[in-house]
């Protein structure tokens, strides 16, 4: 199942045709990873969970390896790679091919308003030992088939300026799954499952 999982994702990936926004080029940008490895006959997807930091939006949030694009950087698909060996020490190189983009997002949080991220999807097969920075509090390997079945799927409450959503989100071993990544992973999920992608809604209380 898992061997066939992968195989769609690379063969759906190929021919798939990510959304991308008009004003990106006038918009500050940010690239992220979506690792996907065959573990013991598992395909999973790599994320990490941010750090605890004051000052950070997403601080203690599940996430994928990725960050804001340099000056230096040529390419998104550049700043998702150096972004990936800065947080968790992990080469993206030959050996790692890009299988694949998803449709660029913006960043919702009111500090970054106007910062549009671009996900790419890689496929890893050789063993790797990982080396968080400062910004990661771990790496974690999230199955697939965890997240394809849907009755793993849960809500949640999110409140902002004193209006309350019901959200989407998954919990994986007590980490909670939600916002931009989890739009990222549905995507995902669409493409691999052969479905249309569309983004999945949110309720008003």
């Amino acid at each position: 199942m898992s061997i066939a999982l992968l195989q769609m994702a690379e063969s759906r990936l190929a021919g798939h045709r990510p959304s991308r926004k008009w004003l990106k080029g006038i918009m500050k940008r940010a690239a992220v990873a979506l690792i996907l490895q065959l573990r013991e006959g598992e395909l999973g997807v790599l994320m990490i969970r941010r750090s605890d930091r004051e000052g950070d939006p997403w601080s203690g949030q599940m996430a994928f390896p990725g960050g804001r694009k340099e000056p230096d950087d040529e390419s998104d698909l550049e700043t998702a790679r150096r972004e990936t060996e800065e947080e968790i020490g992990l080469h993206l190189g030959a050996q790692e091919p890009c299988i694949g983009a998803l449709s660029e997002l913006n960043a919702i949080n009111s500090r970054f308003r106007g910062l549009v991220i671009s996900p790419y999807v890689f496929h890893l097969e050789r063993s790797v030992n990982f080396h968080p920075n400062h910004e990661v509090a771990e790496v974690v390997w999230v199955p697939l088939e965890f997240l394809l079945d849907t009755d793993n799927r849960e809500e949640m409450v999110w409140e902002r300026n004193g209006i309350k959503l019901r959200m989407p989100c998954y919990f994986y071993e007590e980490r909670r799954i939600w916002g931009l990544s989890l739009r990222m992973l549905d995507e995902l999920m669409d493409v691999v499952a052969g479905k249309s992608p569309g983004r999945k809604r949110w309720r008003r209380f």
